[in-house]
């Protein structure tokens, strides 16, 4: 192949490299924050956080991920006025703030199914000991249950963060133009088909080193 095409667009390549990394990044840190309270409502003995996480888990697993996107970037427009009083028109009509937004509600979904997973995974009587040593439901939850569960969920979770690597592309059909939304552009002037070769490289590359780093965190955690 040759790699004068690369050379070229190195700079637009990069620029859609970051933008990938942010996407992915920020919506990771958003989905993180969301998953809390998702996991303490599954776990919740009360009926309506219970039935809410349920159906909000149930809603983004069972839903395209781009149908989500759709909905709040171009859906948002006909409640634009309503979101301008409440002062928020500036997140959704931006396709960035807007993709991370429908990224994070989406990953929330599945790392937090994960989670109450590794949960329930977890022998009953981590929850008797702790009930023995006087801890509440949410000091268990905190100091002993979540610590296991996490080491439990985090292979689960590191291929759910390669996953939103390679769903970012579909950003594309908002006018965001990340590393694969480049790369098109880029095929678009060219004619050259190699370039979707160099970018298929390119996102190997990526989820290579997620890998590797998340089978270090993996190993770090399971040392003892």
């Amino acid at each position: 192949m040759d790699t004068s095409l690369v050379v070229e667009n190195a700079g637009r390549l990069y620029e859609g490299f970051k933008l990938t990394l942010a996407l992915v990044g920020s919506a990771a840190a958003c989905a993180a924050i969301i998953t809390v309270p998702l996991v303490l409502g599954l776990r919740s003995n009360s009926r309506i956080p219970r039935a809410f996480s349920r159906t909000y888990v149930t809603f983004f697993r069972g839903s395209p991920l781009l149908a989500q996107l759709f909905l709040l970037y171009y859906g948002s427009g006909q409640l634009r006025p309503l979101l301008e009083d409440l002062g928020v028109w500036w997140l959704f009509r931006d396709a960035f703030f807007c993709s991370v937004l429908a990224f994070a509600l989406n990953s929330a979904a599945y790392v937090a199914a994960l989670v109450n997973g590794a949960i329930d995974g977890l022998p009953e009587g981590q929850w008797e000991a702790a009930t023995a040593l006087g801890l509440g439901w949410v000091a268990t939850l905190r100091k002993v249950i979540m610590p296991q569960a996490i080491r439990l969920a985090l292979p689960g979770y590191g291929n759910e963060i390669i996953l939103l690597i390679k769903a970012s592309s579909i950003t594309m059909a908002v006018t965001l133009y990340e590393l694969l939304g480049v790369v098109k552009v880029i095929y678009s002037r060219t004619f050259d088909i190699t370039i979707y070769i160099w970018a298929a490289l390119i996102y190997i590359c990526i989820v290579s080193i997620v890998r590797l780093a998340f089978k270090l965190l993996e190993q770090s955690f399971f040392r003892w």
